[in-house]
């Protein structure tokens, strides 16, 4: 029994560890923009394109990889809780259904509630180790003009210890529920997207029932095209869909920081008392554009960051249980 839990954990786990490695070197860059994009008041940048070409002139590369030491260290254990307590989840919810009702759970429309619950807690549960990451990267990543001076992060963990100094442990969760109420919707939506457009491909493509036993989906019915044009679809429909919810997330994270440093030319002009004021008053000033600033930018980077997550988690688990059963 053991010995089989191991076999099932281990490729996960390995696979999950793989995975976030990957995607956080492919895509920071795209996450650094979203940032300074959603983070500026005051309209500095045209687009995401405009953005990232300004931050690699005036900065260079180490600009756009601002906040990449904690997101690598963080993040990477981060994904492998995210992923493996989806997997464990959606497993343990699905096959609890199926004994209760003594069917098969596909096209009852439990199916949704499923994914959306083992998405939501999944967030809830990485976000442990995701907000710490979250606020020191995108701290670091929104800082320009400041580096000659004292309150300057100048790294990683210089920042974590410069806000753990100063604002203590809340400084370090600044923003959890506002991160929990834009991811936790983000993970839902994303993983109901997702696995329903692999059961509506797979259906196509082989003309076959699909099930959702499996870990994530049974991929090897499905070719690798089609894999990675689920993942892309259902990312960047759930990325600009929390969109506003995101833009709100970053601001609230940023602004104790902008205060502690007094300010740089990309702080909110004003205050926010939380995730809804924030909204109201991002309405208030720039109606429905400003909700959705940063959408574009998001939706770059979410759409490539979930297709090469989940593919290379899906290759690399594959990979490393064909390994451990060699």
């Amino acid at each position: 029994m053991a010995e089989r839990l191991e076999e099932s954990i281990l490729p996960n786990v390995l696979g999950s560890a793989c995975a976030g490695i990957i995607a956080r070197i492919s895509t920071h860059p795209l996450d650094t923009t979203k940032a300074r994009l959603q983070a500026q008041s005051a309209p500095r940048y045209r687009g995401p394109v405009d953005a990232l070409a300004q931050t690699a002139r005036a900065e260079g590369i180490t600009g756009l990889y601002r906040g990449f030491g904690a997101v690598i260290i963080g993040g990477t254990p981060g994904t492998v809780l995210y992923l493996c307590s989806y997997d464990f989840v959606k497993k343990g919810l699905s096959q609890a259904w199926e004994s209760r009702m003594n069917q098969p759970m596909e096209g009852t429309g439990a199916d949704f509630a499923v994914h959306f619950t083992a998405g939501m807690l999944a967030e809830t549960i990485a976000c442990i180790i995701y907000v710490p990451v979250d606020v020191v990267k995108e701290r670091m990543q929104v800082q320009q003009g400041l580096q000659s001076s004292p309150s300057a992060y100048k790294s990683s963990w210089d920042a974590f210890q410069k806000i753990a100094r100063s604002e203590g442990i809340t400084g370090i969760y600044k923003g959890y529920t506002a991160t929990l109420g834009s991811f936790g919707p983000f993970s839902a939506l994303y993983f109901v997207f997702y696995e329903k457009l692999k059961r509506s491909s797979c259906q196509y493509v082989s003309r076959e029932p699909y099930t959702i036993s499996g870990s994530l989906g049974r991929n090897t019915e499905l070719p690798f095209p089609w894999v990675v044009g689920c993942s892309a679809g259902a990312g960047a429909l759930a990325s600009w869909l929390t969109s506003p919810l995101d833009m709100a997330k970053l601001r609230l994270q940023v602004q104790r920081g902008h205060i502690a440093q007094h300010a740089s030319s990309l702080a909110p002009v004003t205050s926010y008392r939380g995730v809804w004021d924030c909204l109201k008053q991002a309405h208030k000033r720039d109606g429905f554009r400003g909700l959705f600033r940063g959408a574009g930018a998001r939706v770059l980077h979410f759409a490539p960051a979930t297709t090469i997550t989940m593919t290379s988690y899906e290759m690399c688990r594959s990979l490393f249980a064909g390994i451990g059963g060699a």
